[in-house]
């Protein structure tokens, strides 16, 4: 029984993960005024249409902020922790998983801009980036937040080391978040 039980909390795990990570992803690049027409930006948009344009109509956007895609996230993110609590045969009481799952939307959300940091690094060192939709997509979803650090911390030769501080800076925000204690 033991195992069954494991396989149902990876699968629930590992699914409402990736798709709430995909729903937080376009919510990010919406943000930061992506282009939309980029091949990965397009992918995002059909995984994440069917619900997100019904939900839509119910939810209209604040501004800029597609308020449904926060609202999707976070039910299926407070989904995702019940049926875990479920399988494992646990009970949580309500105030406190809505608690847990608005921790663990911004340690998702702070852990796509650490891999996006790393990912643009990475893809910097092999070179010729121009053109690839992968490094497009990147460099709109965090240049909104390396803009802030260039103007502080400046480039060293050719090294530009605000990706490093903002990686430094993330982490930072995610040890205050596990001292929180969820």
């Amino acid at each position: 029984m033991e195992a069954l039980q494991n396989v149902g909390v990876f699968l629930v795990q590992t699914l409402f993960s990736l798709y709430i990570g995909a729903v937080l992803i376009r919510f990010l690049l919406a943000l930061s005024r992506a282009n939309f027409y980029n091949p990965l930006s397009q992918f995002l948009v059909k995984i994440t249409n069917p619900v997100l344009v019904p939900l839509r109509r119910l939810i209209p956007a604040i501004g800029k902020l597609d308020t449904a895609a926060i609202v999707l996230a976070l039910g299926l993110k407070v989904i995702q922790v019940l049926l875990l609590v479920a399988l494992q045969g646990s009970d949580a009481s309500l105030p406190v998983v809505l608690v847990y799952a608005v921790v663990d939307l911004l340690r998702t959300v702070i852990n796509i801009y650490i891999f996006a940091l790393i990912i643009q690094a990475v893809l910097s060192w092999v070179g010729n980036s121009y053109g690839n939709p992968l490094a497009d997509v990147l460099h709109s979803l965090t240049d909104p937040l390396l803009r802030p650090i260039r103007n502080v911390v400046p480039t060293i030769g050719m090294v530009d080391l605000s990706p490093m501080v903002a990686i430094l800076l993330l982490y930072v925000v995610l040890i205050v978040l596990q001292s929180i204690g969820l």
